[in-house]
């Protein structure tokens, strides 16, 4: 089976600042790439340059963007050109046919009729390959057009050559930032037709020029073939190093033999699993989130001539060994893509782990947000949960006591720079809770401290740390001091411990981050049996679900004052206040099982992936963010679900399709089938595992990690099976207080 004609790259790229369909680019990259490219279609759209109803194509784009909203580093656009010089991204732009646009993982080729040429692309890890083919002979360019910010560029006639750096970024990294980059051409270049510019975008009449977003063009001989190849290397270390690793990666490797092991590359990563059913978009949705999964984070770390690992700090500017891997945010990430990863990637996760731990190391501080340095976005220090969950899960390669070093360091220790570690730390320690006075989204800020601090305390228990168990097993219960239990919603409070006056569960904004009482109310993955006695029992718990998911999508905009991209997704579908659009939102169909009433889980989790995901352009139903939306639909698509990284097990759900093979590490197989599987088949009425029946709705990490053949058998009706006491998944409340094991 090949599984790179099912990906769409095109998929989520149906988006606009105000509504998202995923937010996405259309990446041609290796998995976890340190270059990518994308094409521009809109230089003033900013983080939203591509959009595939454009019929402008202004460049393909070496991007390091992680999402629209944190922007792109390191980037320029390359554009052929014939015919008079233009220097301007919407004055040398070409029309297009859609069907000439050809968007794979490990390809890509437009047609400009224009310039009457074609593009064509093929990546390696931080090099790639260029095929220019030029119809006309006479007066053909490349443009090499780096962006805002300091960059110096170098025609080198005699080498064949165009080289230079750029530092242009948006958000925060070190002074000594820089992409080198190499282009090495196989036929001669024309230097009386050459020359810089910068950001007047006029020539300057000189072959090497630095300055405010300088530019070149080189000027080509084409040969008779029309053809005109270009190697070219990347790297945040040096230029020597971008040579290197142009030399390393393509080496005499053809257009051709470089398009084929690219290929080969991402099959063997999509080949990780092999689906089977009868529905080909289901298909497609499948392996195009699978290929989104493996796009972030990003390889940061580059290789010595002695195959060392190296890498850029971002932090403090200078090159260290070891592994790096950038651009995703914890907070997006923990909750499906990473525990993805602990099954399908263990030994990548375990070096991830040391490069997160690496940045501990050379800030003082654990990341949050990282591209390239910490942008300090979003609630909480949720690393705490991805790095438990690795541990937890024996993931090996990280140094295991200094990740646990710096998970503690932000627990206990407030950061005097208000972007590292957890804000408020000091008034969250003295009253349990933030206080909605003082700190903005003070509710989401605290709910994520508290399940931090129980990722924390697995950490401590595994590592027989008896006293910091207890101390953050106990901070981690504090989630009771912001419920309401005259409204049943989690409410922010001052200082003296008053409520916020006037809650309306509509409205969105503080004490809530992208969201409403709704929608983050429910953030205690760690403890939905304490969540549930709070809220009057099980019953009364799922009463509430039953409420969110089929009540009208209304809204508030409340303190954000305008309506969000987040509010009009939600208000857009028929799910409630389900706003699968963003993260915390994620658990929400999954808290069901975990309160003993499986087929609603079933039903909905099914639901959402048949009505609001595919494969297309507008196929993704809010923000991508780094593969968590991806991994959303993986998982679900499975029939599992990490409900709380920390703990090493999945809550079981409803399978997609009639059989599911994945291709362990350790050269077993983990088998998922699901008999008398159906569009309408949705529920099941009993499971085995490995030929034995299995009651529990949850099954561990270990036991799928070893090869395992789970066996579903699916009604079109709920069963109304009766469960015993101990088949419900994990909830801190029934670990008793006095274990330490």
């Amino acid at each position: 089976m090949n599984y790179l004609p099912y990906v769409n790259p095109l998929q989520g790229t149906d988006s606009v600042y105000t509504f998202s369909n995923g937010n996405t680019l259309p990446l041609i990259s290796r998995p976890w790439g340190t270059t990518s490219w994308s094409p521009q279609s809109n230089e003033e759209g900013v983080g939203w340059f591509f959009h595939p109803s454009h019929r402008r194509f202004q460049g393909i784009r070496l991007t390091h963007q992680p999402s629209p909203w944190m922007r792109d580093y390191g980037h320029l656009v390359i554009m052929p050109q014939s015919g008079p010089v233009y220097l301007k991204s919407d004055a040398w732009a070409s029309s297009y046919r859609a069907e000439e646009m050809i968007v794979q993982p490990h390809y890509f080729g437009i047609r400009l009729p224009r310039y009457e040429a074609k593009l064509e692309l093929v990546p390696a890890m931080r090099s790639t390959r260029l095929r220019f083919t030029f119809d006309r002979k006479e007066d053909c360019r490349v443009i090499v057009s780096p962006f805002e910010g300091e960059s110096s560029v170098t025609i080198d006639g005699a080498k064949r050559r165009v080289t230079g750096f750029t530092r242009a970024h948006h958000g925060e990294t070190h002074e000594n930032f820089a992409m080198y980059f190499i282009m090495e051409f196989d036929c001669a270049l024309q230097e009386g037709q050459s020359s810089t510019f910068d950001s007047a975008f006029v020539p300057s009449s000189s072959l090497e020029q630095i300055g405010n977003r300088v530019g070149a063009y080189a000027g080509v001989e084409v040969p008779e073939s029309g053809i005109v190849n270009v190697r070219l290397g990347t790297s945040f270390i040096s230029l020597e190093q971008a040579e290197w690793n142009m030399e390393q990666e393509l080496g005499d490797l053809t257009f051709e033999q470089l398009k084929q092991q690219a290929e080969q590359d991402w099959e063997q990563r999509l080949g990780t699993i092999r689906v089977e059913g009868e529905d080909e978009e289901e298909k497609r949705t499948f392996y195009t989130c699978l290929y989104r999964a493996c796009l972030f984070p990003r390889t940061w770390h580059e290789y010595s001539p002695l195959g060392e690992q190296l890498h850029f700090s971002a932090y403090d500017g200078k090159v260290h060994p070891g592994p790096m891997y950038m651009d995703i945010g914890f907070w997006d990430i923990y909750r499906t893509s990473l525990p993805l990863y602990s099954l399908l990637f263990p030994t990548l996760l375990g070096e991830m782990t040391e490069a997160w731990v690496n940045i501990y190391k050379e800030s003082g501080w654990m990341p949050k947000w990282i591209s390239p340095a910490e942008r300090s976005a979003m609630p909480g220090t949720l690393i705490d949960a991805a790095i438990a969950d690795a541990y937890v899960k024996g993931i090996k390669g990280f140094d295991v006591e200094a990740a646990y070093e710096g998970l503690r360091k932000h627990a206990t220790l407030a950061a005097d720079d208000g972007t590292h570690g957890r804000t408020g730390l000091n008034a969250y320690i003295e009253h349990g809770y933030l206080p909605d006075n003082q700190f903005h989204e003070s509710v989401s800020n605290a709910l994520d401290y508290y399940y931090g601090d129980f990722c924390i305390a697995q950490m401590a228990k595994g590592l027989g740390k008896e006293g910091d168990y207890r101390f953050f097993r106990q901070r981690a219960a504090n989630y009771s001091q912001l419920f309401d239990a005259g409204t049943g919603f989690m409410r922010g409070r001052n200082e003296q411990g008053a409520w916020q006056a006037n809650l309306d569960p509509l409205a969105w904004g503080d004490p809530f981050c992208e969201g409403g009482a709704w929608q983050c109310s429910w953030s205690v993955p760690h403890d939905m049996t304490g969540l549930a006695d709070l809220m009057g029992g099980n019953e009364a718990f799922v009463e509430r679900l039953d409420e969110l998911m089929t009540m009208p999508p209304s809204f508030k905009t409340g303190t954000y004052s305008t309506e969000i991209h987040e509010m009009s997704e939600m208000a857009a579908i028929d799910f409630g206040q389900f706003a699968i659009s963003n993260q915390p939102s994620f658990h929400i169909p999954y808290i069901y099982t975990a309160l003993g009433k499986p087929s609603r889980t079933q039903y909905w989790v099914r639901k959402t992936m048949r009505e609001l995901f595919s494969s297309k352009p507008d196929g993704l139903p809010g923000d991508e963010d780094n593969g968590s939306l991806s991994g959303w639909y993986i998982w679900g698509a499975l029939g599992l679900y990490p409900f709380t990284p920390g703990v090493p097990e999945y809550m079981l759900g409803s399978p997609l399709f009639r059989k599911a093979t994945i291709r362990l590490e350790n050269g077993k197989e983990l088998v998922i089938e699901a008999e008398n599987q159906g569009a309408d088949q949705v529920y099941w009425n009993r499971l085995s595992l490995d030929g034995q029946p299995w009651q529990k709705l949850a099954v561990s990490h270990d036991q799928l990690a070893a090869g395992a053949h789970l066996q579903f058998h699916m009604e079109n009706e709920p069963s109304d099976r009766v469960l015993q006491s101990n088949a419900l998944p994990y909830s801190m409340r029934n670990e008793a207080d006095h274990e330490f094991e």
